[in-house]
């Protein structure tokens, strides 16, 4: 019923169903108007000579009439399968057969009345052939037909049952029933084909509409090859992807437009080769990384592809998708490159490295060989990235980096590890001497001096290193020996190749242990003070003390001072420890005469702490001692970090009345400018010198000379370190030294002591 149109479809639309049904109608009418034309004329002369000419033209004229409404109800209807049939458009259009089936009842009934069963025969047989030709060309609307066919054939068998000839009447009702069958069947047939037509080309147009939308909204564009591996149906964005247009595309070898002036050569990329194998073997492939030149430039294209197979399952050729990914590629490359390269001086970082001394490792095992790890740390590098600037300290880093390279060689890795440390991994140490003539090669290299910005300026370098698998048999075991081996080698002085040693483990686990003790050795009451007097070097006079730190452990014992304050400095422990230093001194010295000060070292790190000067506040505060008997004694390191921090704190214990000392003068970092620049109240001259100058040393005696004009001129004292003898003495007095210190007045002594000593000398004194 719902391919009659009786009832609406379930599950689809009523409108487009007949829609579909209906848009044909229009293409045949001209066929169909011919057909009852000549059925007309057939019927006009088999009646000419029985019926009125008038009756035959009047009858000729309503079916002209006829034809003229049923082919403008057609016509309507040519644009339908563009849009949904209204119910009243279906209506007319059976309206119109209607019409067209009475007007051929005329004939049928009252001009069969003036003839014999014999004419009516024959008019049956022309109006059966109208009939069959409307089922046919009407299939596609099946109501109409069987309107049409079963009002014309009613006609046709009243007619006969008028002549009383029943059993032909009952025939045509029976050849009028099959054919209204058939045509339903017919109808049915169409429609089904026409759905599926209908639903085919809706899915094609969906897919090629999310085509041109993935094409449009992505940086992805289609492609496709026949078995000849020729470009077919190139969309716009693969030939611009080519660089062409779509028509210069087609039909052109794809290797070869993507192989470029490869082509020629031969000479194709690795991945190019990859893709003619995929295509040439007819399997699927995704995701694969290509490189194409595209008009002189190489790029890079993910390409995915899927054989193409008909419906016997023979290969028409490659379709996929594709795209350039030609900048995720650079910045992937780039990524990996800054994962495994130092951006300052382009060398292997730590990364790198590990792998070159795993690989090392893993050579020497397999061919029972030896490999080298070497660190190197520049030394008196901090000075001139601190004084100079970083970006100076940046390019003297580039500098030594190129120094590097130059020494390094097919069987050697050089990279940066971070800061001033540098590594050179050897992958074959073998030969007798390797590790340590490189060494000596790196150290002479770098020491040479350096010319960055108008700058000359002088690093060195000290030199660490391990054997594999000797001195460790993994990465990380070989690099904490070789740091082990550096630490030893800057404690040495700098300038050094150190090499590994089984002592060096013992000896960091003892710092190790050291550190742990002293984090808690305030609080344990293992730390006290010593002072060892200083007196004027003409009257012998007691003038001051220098407050010198001991440590007596439990777990260890006594510490000697050069091992732990060198551990509490790198923990930067000397911070509570100088504060407490402070405090402990300046309550001890408000024991002794107002004459007599105390002098206390401060480490640099103290002076980079922002409360510095606050913590020297508190000292005085807290024991009531007078700021001008407080001196603060310094070494020429401070000026080796953060100098106008170190200036700038000492500038402000100098506003508070106390005065500043400068230790070991001449030993170390040249600090003639800041003698000029901050107000020390006293110069010490190293003990190194005094010894010389005991010795009789001409450089000694002239550089504690100079020391004396110099502070005489600058209205400062001196004080001259190390005197152990009457002899040293007297020569110190003729230098023209200040004041004396040393083991010939008095060794350093507990606190009960110096008060004891200070006692005797009021007496004196009185």
């Amino acid at each position: 019923m719902a391919v009659l149109g009786l009832t609406n479809p379930v599950g689809d639309d009523w409108a487009r169903l007949r829609s579909m049904q209906y848009a044909s109608l229009a293409e045949n009418m001209w066929l169909r108007v011919s057909v009852h034309m000549v059925t007309a004329a057939l019927t006009a002369w088999l009646y000419l000579a029985l019926v009125s000419p008038l009756a035959i033209g009047g009858w000729f004229a309503a079916l002209l009439c006829g034809l003229f409404y049923a082919s403008r109800s057609d016509k309507g209807l040519s644009d339908a399968d563009t849009r949904n049939i209204s119910r009243l458009e279906f209506q007319r259009q059976n309206i119109s057969v209607l019409i067209l089936g009475a007007i051929w009842c005329v004939p049928l009934i009252i001009f069969s009345s003036y003839g014999t069963i014999k004419e009516l025969l024959i008019l049956w047989t022309v109006a059966l052939a109208l009939i069959v030709s409307t089922a046919l060309m009407r299939a596609s609307a099946p109501l109409g037909s069987i309107i049409f066919n079963l009002v014309t054939g009613s006609g046709a068998i009243a007619a006969a049952a008028l002549m009383g000839e029943f059993t032909a009447a009952v025939c045509m009702g029976f050849v009028l029933l099959i054919i209204i069958l058939g045509t339903i069947e017919c109808g049915r047939t169409y429609l089904v084909a026409r759905i599926a037509e209908a639903g085919m080309e809706e899915k094609n147009e969906v897919v090629s509409m999310l085509l041109r939308e993935f094409e449009e909204n992505q940086a992805d564009w289609l492609w496709q090859v026949d078995t000849g591996r020729r470009i077919r149906s190139a969309s716009p964005r693969f030939s611009f992807a080519l660089g062409q247009k779509p028509a210069d595309v087609e039909g052109k070898p794809f290797l070869q437009m993507i192989a470029g002036e490869t082509w020629e050569s031969g000479k194709f990329a690795p991945s190019l080769h990859e893709l003619a194998e995929k295509l040439k073997a007819r399997e699927n492939f995704s995701n694969l990384i290509v490189r194409v030149s595209i008009d002189g430039q190489s790029r890079w294209w993910e390409i995915s592809g899927t054989p193409i197979l008909d419906e016997h399952q023979h290969f028409m050729g490659f379709r996929g998708v594709g795209s350039d990914v030609t900048e995720q590629r650079e910045s992937s490359e780039k990524i990996a490159y800054l994962a495994r390269y130092d951006t300052l001086t382009s060398l292997p970082n730590r990364m790198m490295l590990n792998e070159a001394l795993r690989d090392a490792i893993a050579y020497a095992k397999k061919w029972r060989t030896r490999c080298a790890f070497l660190m190197l740390d520049l030394d008196r590098f901090k000075s001139i990235n601190d004084s100079l600037g970083h970006m100076v300290g940046d390019e003297l880093l580039a500098e030594v980096s190129s120094r590097l390279n130059e020494l390094m060689d097919d069987n050697t890795t050089c990279g940066r590890l971070g800061g001033d440390e540098f590594a050179i991994v050897i992958r074959d140490a073998s030969e007798k001497g390797l590790v340590e003539r490189l060494a000596r090669r790196i150290i002479r290299s770098l020491s040479r001096p350096y010319n960055i910005n108008n700058n000359t300026l002088y690093v060195g370098a000290s030199v660490g290193s391990a054997i594999g698998p000797r001195d460790g048999k993994t990465v990380e075991e070989i690099m904490r020996n070789a740091d082990l081996a550096l630490y030893r080698a800057k404690d040495e002085g700098g300038g050094e190749h150190s090499p590994y040693e089984s002592t060096l483990h013992a000896n960091a686990e003892e710092r190790r242990q050291l550190e742990v003790s002293l984090r808690s050795a305030l609080e344990n009451n293992e730390l006290h003070l010593n002072y060892q007097p200083v007196v004027d070097a003409n009257s012998e006079a007691l003038v001051s003390f220098e407050a010198l730190l001991r440590w007596n452990s439990k777990e260890h014992g006594f510490v000697r001072p050069d091992k732990f304050i060198a551990l509490a400095e790198d923990t930067r422990l000397i911070v509570p420890i100088g504060a407490w230093v402070l405090r402990e001194a300046c309550q001890e010295a408000t024991n002794w005469p107002g004459r007599v000060r105390v002098a206390v070292n401060v480490s640099g790190e103290q002076l980079i702490e922002p409360d510095f000067a606050t913590t020297v506040v508190q000292a005085l505060s807290r024991s009531g001692l007078e700021p001008s008997r407080l001196e603060i004694e310094v070494t020429e390191s401070i000026f080796l970090r953060d100098p106008n921090i170190a200036r700038a704190a000492l500038e402000q214990v100098i506003a508070l009345g106390c005065t500043v000392a400068l230790d070991d003068f001449g030993t170390g970092y040249s600090s003639l400018g800041y003698l000029r620049k901050l107000s020390f109240s006293t110069i010490k001259v190293d003990r190194s010198f005094v010894q010389g100058a005991a010795q009789g040393s001409a450089e000694s005696i002239a550089i504690i000379r100079a020391v004396v004009a110099m502070a005489d001129s600058l209205k400062m004292a001196t004080t001259a370190e190390g005197v152990e003898n009457i002899e040293e003495a007297q020569m110190i007095r003729e230098m023209g030294c200040s004041k004396i210190q040393g083991y010939y007045f008095g060794r350093p002594m507990s606190a009960e002591d110096a008060g004891q000593l200070c006692a005797r000398t009021q007496k004196l004194r009185a």
